[in-house]
């Protein structure tokens, strides 16, 4: 057995064993050989921006996680209990995540929310993250995550930002673009700004798709 610095396992000994979980997890539903290409793939996917990299084996696993359930919602394998909204910005640094946070706290559970960026950042906007916590949406536990086929394929409504990124196009699907300022650019009074503008547009596509 391999140790690395920290005391961690070998990164590779991890994936594998993250593998064997999600393998097991996924039984029935998706074969062993795309799980283990999964989370190897969501491990270098995330390591090209992230600077912690002790963290990366678990947020890869939960990345991969989340993958593998959109994967097999969109081929019908797995039941969608509740509708599925992926918000989509360059970066995921700044409003796509903030929309993400302002959906489940305003939905509960009538919703599953995803985020996602075509070119990921390394962290989320510090402003971001404490104009978020002013209103109880913790993102403590969230990262950047990169766009992938399968999220926006198990999606029923992908929103993007206003931000240029371009998403598949799928039957069936409803697709918004909203023009908002980019919280990178702004001071905390202009990311608040930018937040509420988010909030009012999240109670009403929410009040549309998941009406209470």
């Amino acid at each position: 057995m391999t140790i690395q610095p920290h005391g961690l396992l070998d990164p590779h000994a991890a994936l594998t064993r993250a593998a064997d979980r999600l393998a097991h997890r996924f039984a029935g539903i998706v074969n062993a050989e795309t799980v283990e290409r999964v989370v190897f793939e969501s491990y270098a996917t995330l390591g090209r921006t992230a600077k912690v990299t002790d963290l990366l084996p678990p947020l890869a696993e939960h990345f991969a996680n989340e993958r593998l359930t959109a994967l097999a919602q969109s081929k019908g394998l797995i039941a969608k209990p509740h509708p599925e909204i992926l918000f989509v910005c360059v970066q995921n640094s700044g409003r796509s995540q903030m929309a993400a946070a302002l959906a489940t706290l305003l939905a509960g559970d009538r919703v599953h929310v995803r985020s996602a960026g075509s070119q990921p950042g390394e962290f989320i906007l510090p402003a971001v993250r404490e104009a978020l916590l002013e209103i109880g949406a913790d993102l403590s536990q969230e990262y950047p995550k990169p766009l992938t086929d399968d999220v926006v394929r198990a999606a029923d409504a992908v929103i993007t930002m206003g931000c240029g990124d371009a998403c598949p196009l799928y039957p069936g699907k409803r697709y918004e673009d909203w023009q908002l300022e980019d919280p990178a650019d702004l001071d905390l009074d202009g990311v608040r700004r930018v937040r509420d503008e988010i909030r009012s547009r999240v109670e009403k596509l929410v009040s549309e798709i998941a009406p209470s």
